[in-house]
């Protein structure tokens, strides 16, 4: 099965990475909808790093069939792990790396808060040719609140 979401395809020609600006102060994790809406990244504590992994797809059925492992080749894409061992940088990034399954290959990443709700995320080669796109904070996975309880002063049917 192809498996093209956005976020796996991390076209690495684009050239040299550009100054990343001012990043804003926030916290990245949280649940993240990829620049195309086909997956949303579940970015999580590991250790004292941060770590992503996909928790939800458009096409569910996909597996890791890029992998250079052909052990973890029928894996599948739900669970996945992307973002891999993002340690904080002192400039307001998160520097690891990010697996490529389109491709099965793990590049250097830097990930950081543009805006409270928006994420960038750029995969490198060499350490200067990036190229990377924007993810959108969601809420769309979070459990619905429990039905409220009746109001007060009404009293429940009675059972017959």
């Amino acid at each position: 099965m192809n498996l093209r979401p956005a976020f796996l395809l991390l076209t690495l020609l684009a050239g040299p990475a550009q100054a990343i600006g001012q990043p804003v102060k926030g916290d990245p994790k949280g649940d993240w909808l990829v620049a195309d809406g086909t997956a949303i990244i579940r970015i999580v504590p590991c250790g004292a790093n941060l770590c992503g992994n996909v928790v939800w797809t458009k096409d569910t059925g996909g597996t890791d069939e890029n992998n250079p492992d052909p052990a973890l080749r029928n894996r599948p894409i739900m669970g996945l792990p992307i973002l891999l061992g993002m340690k904080p940088g002192n400039d307001g990034r998160w520097d690891g790396d990010v697996y490529n399954a389109e491709n099965g290959k793990t590049y250097t990443s830097h990930i950081w808060l543009k805006a409270p709700d928006l994420l960038r995320i750029e995969g490198c080669v060499l350490g200067f040719l990036c190229a990377g796109q924007d993810w959108t904070r969601t809420t769309q996975l979070e459990t619905p609140a429990p039905a409220a309880p009746p109001a007060r002063g009404k009293a429940a049917p009675k059972a017959k």
